[in-house]
């Protein structure tokens, strides 16, 4: 992702639109007609076959299955608001190369999960890491929440099916506007996104964020998101260098009090965060203690009362989990 300084607002919110919702009405939910019609309201065009879209589905189903069994392992449960959103938001809509306007739904739900390119520099992350950064924000029916990187809007779009309010910054201009579209003819009523520097977060969102989710690699945490973070909320943000390994989510949460207290979870693999984070020097790092390698089936519980490293732990993790580009 790029970032830049200047902000453009701009609501993702609306109602189904009327050709969406025919569709959906005529056939009882998300079918091949309900798929065309959202992607011309979007503004998006698909040469998807009504025997490319079974396809799709029948392919989703093992993709919601492994879903399930990763974050078992990973967590020792699924949420069941997490798969419940997995199952809601179809998947193929965005998997879209906006960079030259062509639309790639039949690469969706591949049995080995991985990112997959949007342009401009940006993905669409496998949908294991999506997965597991979702659940690891913990999202509550009453909860506001901030993404830092719009991507595809796929991240936002899940988190919005189990959240109050949801709001998301994108840099790359022509993505950010493209994207802004494609929420309406899907119903996603809560969802407001903008164009501009996520350093600075979107402070005139009164009251702060319940959550804030970085799914891009900082070299440190941007302040004003830690202050824009409300007493008992929780930030997820890798850690690390421009496309270096040694990259770690922290997971930082803010007491009652307004302490915050940091963790380091998985490894992971992001592309960076710039603009404002790359022109800005990096406060010195704090001394931090060394934190215990993540364990298959339970969330490490390192934790320190310092905020992050100001540059990444040149340690690859011992035992890594999903890497994936930004989970967008």
């Amino acid at each position: 992702m790029t970032f830049g300084r200047r902000h453009f607002l701009a609501a993702g919110a609306g109602l189904v639109l009327p050709a969406v919702a025919e569709a959906q009405q005529a056939s009882g939910g998300w079918t091949h007609a309900a798929y065309l019609a959202a992607m011309r309201a979007s503004g998006r065009e698909t040469g998807l076959n009504e025997a490319g879209f079974r396809t799709i589905q029948q392919r989703r189903q093992d993709g919601l299955r492994r879903i399930e069994s990763y974050l078992r392992t990973r967590f020792g449960a699924a949420d069941p608001a997490v798969l419940r959103a997995f199952a809601e938001v179809p998947r193929e809509y965005f998997h879209y190369m906006y960079e030259g306007g062509r639309a790639t739904p039949l690469d969706a739900w591949e049995a080995d999960a991985k990112p997959w390119a949007l342009g401009y520099g940006s993905a669409l992350s496998d949908y294991l890491g999506q997965a597991y950064m979702t659940q690891a924000c913990d999202p509550k029916p009453d909860h506001v929440v901030l993404e830092i990187g719009t991507g595809s809007g796929f991240q936002s779009s899940l988190l919005s099916r189990i959240v109050a309010r949801q709001y998301s910054i994108e840099i790359i201009q022509p993505l950010g506007r493209a994207v802004q579209r494609i929420f309406a003819p899907l119903g996603y009523t809560n969802i407001e996104t903008r164009v501009g520097d996520g350093f600075f977060g979107w402070p005139e969102v009164q009251g702060g964020f319940d959550t804030i989710i970085v799914t891009c690699a900082a070299q440190y945490v941007p302040p004003a998101l830690l202050a824009q973070l409300k007493p008992g909320g929780r930030m997820l943000i890798p850690i690390g260098q421009p496309f270096r390994r040694g990259q770690f989510l922290y997971i930082y949460t803010k007491d009652e009090e307004g302490r915050v207290r940091s963790r380091k979870d998985v490894g992971v693999y992001f592309i960076p965060m710039t603009g404002e984070m790359q022109r800005r020097p990096a406060p010195p790092a704090p001394q931090t203690p060394t934190a215990a390698r993540p364990q298959p089936g339970a969330t490490p519980a390192s934790t320190s009362t310092a905020p992050a490293p100001a540059a990444a732990d040149p340690t690859p993790a011992a035992e890594p989990a999903a890497e994936t580009a930004p989970p967008t």
